[in-house]
């Protein structure tokens, strides 16, 4: 790219030929939105350094929206997501594995956003053996409804069956797409990862020539609306990104709003770090909520979220959605569940309020895009790296090395029994 800031208008044409996967081609023949895998957002990334793409969760309209915007603002490849239980089969979002893609590559026509962009499924948990079985008929569908990028997260697993589990479902998610695998679930009784489980996972996909883009850790990580001075251990993630160093995998670090600017900043230069996902914070902003720096929701003297006079939805909308949350009992971390009850009516808002909400959103991922992330003008980046690959498919960033024989099923129960 000549100019960084801007994008070459024969180079997006041509990444809109060829980088759009069979999915997307199918679903939006029409579409100019550069809906791509996830694999090109890592590479892009990495090409710059030390750079960290948003994987915005997209729990609302207004945040894909907000988020959408900011991106063509900082001219930034980006990431939209939904986990499992946020807009899975039983979810707490009216946005979902379903409709996401939908919901970006829409927005992207309508507002003519520019910038790659990649539809990811977040924390698709196995939290049982018996979640095999659904789940290689559900992988499918939602790729077929437009994902780009999947997280396999077998983390509430012990090591082994985390192991097994990718293995079975790999034949179920494209080779194009994007592929993240994770250890040490989140908050989860198990502990912090260590390197020798990063290590493991690892190895034992290489065996069976799967290579993912991205592993996610336990690595002081907590999700929702806890704020404090512990938070990500740089140090520990920059340990076991050396111990898996050989095998060319990124990180992804999960849990992003419970961490100040300058914790995240030494996460991307002091890491190997490519993906960082934003979830509660988001929803926060567009409420109209007050935030620290660290993106966690503020609360008064009497323990209750501050709203901000005329931002984000009105205050009589706010008092409906509190007095929701009091009749359900819903603690301050469970507001999150107040997405899908109340989607609608926040879309049936007035214009200005609605425009205000996406606003806020847009401003927040803006900076964290720009002044926190460094992945400002990455889109060029992600457009030359499908040019170069000539197709939508990136192909993988590490060979195997690992013998295959040597991680058979039973060699794999042989060495988890020998290092209990």
């Amino acid at each position: 790219m000549s100019d960084p800031h801007q994008t070459d208008l024969k180079q997006f044409e041509k990444a809109l030929e060829i980088g759009r996967p069979p999915n997307i081609v199918k679903l939006f023949p029409n579409s100019r939105a550069l809906i791509v895998s996830g694999k090109f957002i890592d590479r892009a990334m990495l090409k710059k350094g030390k750079a960290i793409a948003i994987a915005a969760n997209g729990r609302n309209y207004f945040v894909i929206r907000g988020a959408l915007k900011a991106a063509q603002r900082a001219n930034a490849a980006i990431m939209l997501e939904i986990a499992k239980s946020e807009g899975g089969a039983n979810a707490y979002c009216a946005v979902n594995y379903w409709n996401l893609a939908r919901q970006v590559n829409a927005i992207c026509n309508e507002l003519n956003i520019a910038v790659p962009v990649a539809i990811h499924a977040d924390h698709y948990g196995i939290k049982k053996k018996e979640d095999i079985e659904p789940a290689k008929t559900e992988i499918p569908s939602i790729f077929d409804a437009g994902i780009t990028s999947i997280a396999i997260d077998a983390s509430h697993l012990p090591d082994e069956e985390n192991l097994l589990a990718n293995i079975e479902l790999n034949p179920y998610v494209p080779g194009w797409a994007g592929y993240e695998t994770e250890i040490g679930e989140i908050k989860g009784k198990e502990g912090i990862s260590t390197p020798e489980e990063a290590l493991f996972l690892i190895q034992g996909l290489n065996a069976h020539d799967m290579f993912p883009d991205w592993i996610a850790l336990n690595n002081g990580t907590t999700h929702g609306l806890e704020a404090g001075d512990d938070g990500i251990q740089v140090d520990l993630t920059a340990r076991i990104h050396q111990a898996i160093e050989n095998y060319n995998v990124s990180g992804a670090q999960h849990g992003t709003s419970g961490n100040s600017s300058q914790r995240l900043q030494k996460i991307a230069a002091e890491t190997r770090t490519t993906k960082a996902n934003v979830a509660t914070a988001l929803q926060m902003i567009s409420w109209g909520l007050k935030v620290n720096d660290y993106g966690n929701a503020q609360l008064d003297d009497t323990g209750n979220f501050i709203k901000i006079k005329d931002e984000g939805v009105t205050e009589e909308m706010w008092e409906q959605m509190k007095a929701y949350a009091a009749a359900k009992g819903l603690k301050k971390g469970d507001y999150k569940k107040l997405n899908l009850p109340f989607e609608n009516s926040l879309l049936g808002q007035a214009r200005s309020v609605r425009k205000r909400m996406v606003k806020r959103v847009e401003d927040f991922v803006y900076n964290m895009l720009v002044n926190v992330l460094n992945s400002h003008n990455t889109a060029g980046l992600a457009i030359e790296t499908i040019l170069e690959a000539g197709s939508f498919d990136a192909g993988v960033k590490a060979k195997r090395i690992e013998d295959p024989s040597q991680w058979t099923p039973d060699k794999i129960a042989e060495r988890t029994a020998a290092s209990n």
